[in-house]
């Protein structure tokens, strides 16, 4: 928004699940009783840790280093035992779907090997060794289950092929997380040592619907798993996240793991987490299911200057233009200017009041084009949310509006959301005016930060003008001022993780309240009715309909005044009979 213009890791555990237990233990069932090396040798072992001789052993590059009998393996999506993908073999009349690999090794030396497996008959095994070749197998399973023994190599043994096969007649097998373990002979690995158990996990700001969580983390790892009542719910690269989905008044247990390519952690201590009442919801309380949202200027500059009182009807969120940087990072006031012609700080309070009473929703806008307010640190968020309640408390604002325009840091300022809520409950109304280059792609900040607090989020009102062409969400270019520009970008959002109501289109109210990118409100009209009832689309039109689409947006309630009120009369009539 403009102040003076008249007119948005994963990782992949690849190796050696087999010691998702600790070490220790996983590694006391398969130990067998190895010759005596030299001391020579035991020195040299001594000056280089054990590793996992396999490569790509969690199938995370599909087959590579792998060779699978008449082309009877595959990588898989699922199930999967860690990472990303599997090992699934199938047999076939004689062949009994072997899959194999040459590793390197030294002579003289013990390896540890096993997997996990699931499905139908499954055997791991270790030729070539230069002493006693092993095997083992299990009957099948409907979950992983592992698979272990261990191996001796000869004096003059170099390499060894491990496999793994299913047989004859019955179903696929899978495999996943294959391990041979022991001292390198020269082939190179990943590392092995899985990451300690993580410490400290505690539950920060909680929703009706999430709950942040964080924890100490564990120095060699690459990721974690969170766990709600034993089942994987949630995947980070750091030591935190929020989970999302829950239900109100409900008491849930987390536990977290960490890895890397070695494997997965034991989980961690739980943590009891219970959820609050939802009183309202996060629809913002008092937010009807479609929603005219106006930009009241707490300035003059040119447009009508308005108090709150004489903002249009049609209006339900009033976004007050707006909150005002501190020296301190992040943190945030307002400062009522003289020149919109409130006697008092108390009268404007009162017209916020009676605006509420009415059934409105009065926000705090945080941003616009000359906005300095700055989240990129965890103090930062603390700041943020802590004076932005504060403000709520104090003027009786029902919520903020993100319409940082000069970058936005989606961690930091997801962190100070999801503490604002925390504190302000589930009829936060929260709304975001995006520029339409930060909704181009779900890897954006705004885009990303809006996908983060979905759960408490009530509208992103993206700005449609001031742009130039962008890409629409069939790849096309289109120009702004158009009815496919409106309805082919919204269709990003639409498609890109949003809810419907979610999803709002942001014009201005008059030629003078943008540089460029004004639309009649005729064109915003047939934009609504193409995405909410497949009708009045232009070249472009969406593959389905939005019949939940929040609504629609202007810059601002002032420039709407100035130009007779013809944008809301004429938009929220149409917003407000949405099906």
């Amino acid at each position: 928004m403009d102040r003076v213009r008249q007119g948005r890791p994963g990782f992949r555990r690849r190796f050696g699940a087999v010691l998702a237990v600790g070490a220790a233990s996983a590694l006391a069932v398969t130990a067998l009783a190895a010759p005596a090396q030299s001391a020579d040798a035991t020195q040299a072992g001594a000056a280089a840790a054990d590793v996992n001789v396999a490569k790509n052993a969690g199938f995370e590059s599909d087959l590579s280093d792998w060779t699978c009998a008449a082309n009877s393996g595959a990588a898989v999506t699922s199930p999967v035992h860690g990472g990303a993908k599997a090992l699934k073999a199938t047999p076939s009349g004689q062949n009994h779907a072997e899959c194999s690999q040459l590793v390197k090794v030294k002579p003289n030396s013990t390896y540890k090997l096993s997997s996990w497996v699931q499905g139908g008959y499954a055997y791991l095994g270790a030729r070539g060794t230069g002493t006693t070749d092993v095997s083992t197998w299990t009957p099948g399973a409907s979950a992983w289950q592992q698979l272990s023994t261990s191996f001796t190599t000869g004096a003059n043994t170099t390499s060894v092929t491990v496999y793994t096969h299913g047989w004859y007649g019955q179903s696929a097998y899978f495999v996943d997380d294959v391990s041979v373990f022991g001292p390198d002979g020269g082939g190179g690995t990943d590392p092995v040592e899985i990451p300690a158990v993580p410490t400290g996990l505690k539950a920060g700001a909680t929703t009706p619907k999430s709950v942040d969580l964080s924890w100490t983390p564990s120095s060699t790892a690459t990721g974690y798993t969170v766990y709600r009542d034993g089942a994987k719910v949630a995947s980070s690269g750091g030591a935190s996240t929020t989970v999302t989905g829950l239900a109100p008044e409900t008491t849930y247990e987390f536990q977290v793991s960490a890895s890397n390519a070695a494997g997965e952690s034991a989980k961690s201590a739980a943590v009891s987490v219970r959820t609050p009442k939802d009183d309202g919801g996060n629809d913002g309380g008092t937010v009807p299911k479609h929603a005219l949202t106006g930009y009241w200027q707490n300035f003059n500059n040119g447009a009508t200057v308005q108090k709150l009182r004489d903002v249009s009807s049609q209006y339900d969120i009033i976004a007050v233009s707006f909150a005002d940087a501190t020296t301190t990072p992040g943190q945030i006031t307002f400062n009522l200017d003289p020149a919109v012609g409130y006697s008092s700080v108390a009268d404007f309070k009162a017209d916020i009041a009676a605006k509420k009473a009415a059934g409105k929703s009065v926000i705090l806008s945080v941003g616009g084009e000359k906005g300095t307010i700055s989240v990129n640190s965890d103090a930062s968020a603390t700041a943020f949310a802590n004076s932005a309640y504060a403000l709520m408390q104090e003027y009786g604002f029902s919520g903020v509006d993100i319409d940082l325009e000069n970058g936005l840091n989606p961690t930091y300022m997801t962190k100070a959301l999801r503490q604002l809520a925390a504190k302000a409950g589930p009829k936060l109304v929260l709304t975001m005016a995006p520029q339409t280059i930060d909704m181009q792609s779900t890897s954006g900040g705004y885009f990303q930060t809006a996908l983060n607090v979905k759960d408490i989020l009530t509208v992103v009102n993206m700005q449609y003008y001031n742009s130039g062409s962008m890409l629409g969400c069939d790849g096309k270019v289109y120009s702004q001022g158009s009815v496919d520009f409106l309805t082919a970008l919204a269709c990003i959002q639409l498609e890109g993780g949003l809810d419907a109501s979610q999803v709002g289109i942001g014009v201005p109210a008059s030629p003078r309240g943008a540089g460029s990118g004004y639309v009649s409100p005729t064109i915003v009209n047939n934009a609504l009715d193409c995405l909410a009832r497949g009708t009045g689309c232009g070249s472009f039109k969406p593959s389905k309909t939005y019949p939940g689409l929040r609504g629609a947006m202007t810059w601002s309630t002032n420039w709407d005044a100035t130009a007779g009120s013809a944008w809301s009369n004429a938009v929220g009539p149409k917003v407000h009979s949405l099906p």
